[in-house]
C-alpha cells in the first residue's frame, strides 16, 4: 500500500491586522480581558476585495511552490471551511477554476474546527488506495464578515480571525514516512453549543430580513464557552493518546503537537495534561486568533518555515470544535 506524505505547505493571512486595542474602540473590551481569556493579542480580518476562495488560492499557490510540483500534477481538491463564498456551490470548484486546473474532482468538507484533519484523513485514504497521486487539501475561513461586532457579541467576536492554509498530500513509496493514522469522532447531541442557527434552510434569509435584522442574535455565531472549554480539554488528550497508542508510541516521542488554535488556555491545559515541554507544542493564536479549519494548516506551514518541522520528526495534529467533532492525525515527517 502507498504512503501519504505532506509534500508541501503554504498559508495566507490578510494584511489587515486588528489588535485588541482596535477592538476596544468598537466593543466594550480591553487587551487585558481578551488576553487573559484567550491568549489572543491580534487577528487578521480581510479587506472587501478578499474572500474565503481568494485566500485559499494564495495559500494553495504557496503550498504548490513548497512542494516543488507543477499545479497540473494535482488530481483532486479537498476544501474545508464553514464560511464558503456561496451557500452553494462549495468553494472547491471555485479554487479549481482559479488555479486553472483541469476538470479534476473537488470535495467540500464541513467539519468546522476539525475540518482540516478530517480533510487530511480523506486525502490519506485516497492516496493509500492509489486513487490519486497529489491532493490539494485546504482550510480557509472568512469569519470577520459574520461576527457581531458589538458588546453583546464580544465573547465570540474577539476570538475569530481570517486566513487560509494548504497542504499537498502526495503518494510516496516509503513506508517510513507519512501519515501514520488518523482518528475522527463526533457527538451531535451538543451541536447547538457552538453553532450558527440562521440563515439556514430551516430558517431562511427572508425570515431574518423581515424579522429583527441585526437585533436577531440567531444570525450570529453562538458559543457556550465554558461548556466547549470543558469538553475540549477532555477530548484533545483522548484523541492524541488514541493516535499514539495505535502506533505504539507515547507523548515523549512527539517532536511537535500542533493543536487547533481555539484558545491558548486550552492548548496550555492540554500541554500540561500531556506532560509536554514548551518546545513540543506550537501555538500562533496570539497573532491570528481562531481561524477554524485554517488554523492547523496555517500553524503547520508556519512551524515548517521556522524550522520546527524536520524530516523524521513525529508530528501530531489535533482539533476539537463545533459539532461537536474532534480528530487527530499522527505523521512521521
Amino acid at each position: 500500500m502507498n504512503s501519504a506524505i505532506i509534500k508541501g505547505m503554504g498559508y495566507y493571512v490578510p494584511a489587515n491586522v486588528v489588535t485588541n486595542e482596535d477592538l476596544s474602540k468598537i466593543i466594550d473590551t480591553n487587551d487585558e480581558w481578551i488576553t487573559e481569556r484567550t491568549g489572543i493579542k491580534e487577528r487578521r480580518w480581510i479587506n472587501n476585495d478578499e474572500s474565503t476562495s481568494s485566500m485559499a488560492l494564495e495559500a494553495s499557490k504557496n503550498a504548490i511552490a513548497d512542494a516543488g510540483i507543477d499545479k497540473s500534477a494535482i488530481d483532486f481538491i479537498i476544501f474545508a471551511t464553514l464560511s464558503p463564498d456561496y451557500y452553494f456551490p462549495g468553494p472547491g470548484v471555485t479554487l479549481q477554476k482559479d488555479l486553472g486546473l483541469d476538470t479534476i474532482g473537488a470535495l467540500d468538507v464541513r467539519n468546522q474546527c476539525s475540518g482540516f484533519v478530517y480533510a487530511l484523513s480523506i486525502a490519506d485514504q485516497y492516496i493509500k488506495t492509489g486513487m490519486y497521486t497529489n491532493i490539494l487539501v485546504v482550510g480557509s475561513e472568512y469569519h470577520s464578515g459574520g461576527l457581531d461586532k458589538t458588546t453583546r457579541g464580544r465573547g465570540v467576536s474577539v476570538i475569530f480571525g481570517d486566513g487560509a492554509g494548504a497542504a499537498i498530500v502526495s503518494k510516496s513509496p516509503s513506508s517510513d514516512r507519512g501519515i501514520l493514522s488518523t482518528h475522527l469522532h463526533s457527538q451531535g447531541e451538543y451541536a447547538e453549543e457552538l453553532t450558527l442557527i440562521g440563515p439556514s434552510t430551516r430558517r431562511w434569509v427572508p425570515e431574518i430580513i423581515d424579522g429583527k435584522g441585526k437585533e436577531d442574535k440567531a444570525i450570529f455565531p453562538y458559543m457556550n464557552g465554558t461548556f466547549v472549554f470543558k469538553h475540549a480539554v477532555t477530548r484533545f488528550p483522548e484523541v492524541i493518546n488514541e493516535a499514539l497508542h495505535q502506533n505504539n508510541l507515547t507523548a515523549s516521542d512527539l517532536n511537535l503537537l500542533i493543536p487547533h488554535q481555539a484558545n491558548l488556555r486550552i492548548s496550555q491545559f492540554v500541554q500540561k495534561k500531556m506532560g509536554l515541554g514548551e518546545d513540543q507544542v506550537f501555538n500562533n493564536i496570539q497573532k491570528y486568533g481562531n481561524t477554524t479549519a485554517a488554523s492547523i494548516p496555517i500553524a503547520l506551514a508556519e512551524a515548517k518555515q521556522a524550522g520546527k518541522v524536520k524530516e523524521g520528526d513525529l508530528i501530531c495534529l489535533a482539533a476539537f470544535g463545533s459539532g461537536f467533532t474532534w480528530a487527530s492525525a499522527l505523521i512521521r515527517w
